[in-house]
C-alpha cells in the first residue's frame, strides 16, 4: 500500500506546480464546484497509478488541482463507493494520496436521505458524528505505522473548530444549515422501512452510502475533517416513498448553488 500511495502521489506531483493545502471530495451532483477553480489542472482518475475508476452517474472521475478562494486545493470530482465492488482500502486510497501530497484539512460532501423530520429535500447538514453500519471499515487488516496508529480514536472524527467555522459562515451569509449524525450503509439499495426505523432509533439523522470510510482513513492520518450533507430525499420510515437515483440527482442539482456558496465562503475563512 505504501508503495502504491507513493507512486500515485509522485505521478500527481509531476503534473501540478502547486502544493495543495485543502482537499475536497464532492458527492453526487455536487461536482460543479470544481468548475470554479482557477489555474486548474485536471487529471483523470484512470491516468493516476493504482486509482480506482468512478462508475456512478454524477461522479465525473476527475482530480482537479488549482486555486479556490485563494486556497490551493485538490478536489475529487466524484468518489468511489464500497457498493461498486471496491475494497475499503481502494475506496479511501485517494484520501491516503491527498495526505501524501501534504493535505491536512479535508472537506467531504455527500448527497443523502433525511431521516430526521426537521430536515427537508435541499437542506444542508453539517455532520457532527457518524454511525458506521457498512459492515466493514478501511482499517481492517495490516496497519501501517507510517500512516497512523493501530487503534485510532474516532470520538471526535469531525473537527469541532471546522464545524464552528461552517455554522458561523452559514449564519453570516444567510444559509440555513442543520447539524446531525450521518448513518452510513453499504448500499446499493435504498433501505427498507424497518431498517430506516432502526437507524433513526439509534440516532441517525441522515442515511447515505459514502463518506464514513474516507472520514475514518483521514482521522487515522490525523487530518482535520469537515463533513457536509445535502439532503436529496426524505427517508422517514412511516412516510417513505419510492426514490430513484435520478430523483436524487435532480434535488442535488437544485441545491447546488447554495452548497457552492457555503463551501466557497467556508474556504475563505480557513
Amino acid at each position: 500500500m505504501l508503495k502504491k500511495i507513493l507512486e500515485a502521489s509522485n505521478y500527481i506531483k509531476t503534473r501540478i506546480d502547486i502544493k495543495p493545502e485543502i482537499g475536497l471530495i464532492l458527492g453526487s451532483g455536487l461536482g460543479d464546484l470544481a468548475n470554479e477553480i482557477t489555474d486548474k489542472v485536471i487529471i483523470k482518475y484512470d491516468e493516476i497509478p493504482h486509482f480506482p475508476i468512478s462508475t456512478i452517474e454524477g461522479h465525473a472521475g476527475n482530480f482537479v488541482f488549482g486555486t479556490l478562494e485563494n486556497k490551493k486545493v485538490a478536489v475529487m470530482q466524484g468518489r468511489f463507493h464500497y457498493y461498486e465492488g471496491y475494497t475499503m482500502q481502494e475506496v479511501v486510497f485517494p484520501v491516503r494520496v491527498m495526505k501524501a501530497l501534504g493535505i491536512d484539512t479535508l472537506i467531504i460532501t455527500n448527497a443523502c436521505g433525511g431521516m430526521n423530520k426537521e430536515l427537508y429535500p435541499g437542506a444542508l447538514m453539517i455532520i457532527e458524528d457518524h454511525i458506521n453500519f457498512m459492515g466493514d471499515n478501511p482499517l481492517i487488516g495490516r496497519n501501517y505505522d507510517e500512516l497512523g496508529p493501530r487503534f485510532p480514536d474516532m470520538s471526535h472524527a469531525y473537527n469541532e473548530s471546522l464545524i464552528k467555522v461552517a455554522i458561523d459562515t452559514a449564519k453570516d451569509i444567510g444559509i440555513e444549515v442543520k447539524k446531525g449524525v450521518y448513518a452510513a450503509i453499504s448500499g446499493p439499495y435504498y433501505f427498507s422501512r424497518a431498517e430506516l426505523k432502526m437507524l433513526r432509533t439509534i440516532g441517525g439523522d441522515v442515511i447515505g452510502m459514502s463518506t464514513v470510510p474516507e472520514v475514518i482513513a483521514a482521522n487515522h492520518m490525523a487530518m482535520k475533517v469537515l463533513g457536509i450533507s445535502c439532503i436529496t430525499d426524505m427517508a422517514i420510515a412511516e412516510e417513505i416513498e419510492s426514490i430513484s437515483h435520478e430523483e436524487v440527482m435532480e434535488v442535488a442539482n437544485e441545491a447546488k448553488p447554495k452548497f457552492i456558496n457555503l463551501t466557497r465562503n467556508i474556504l475563505k475563512r480557513l
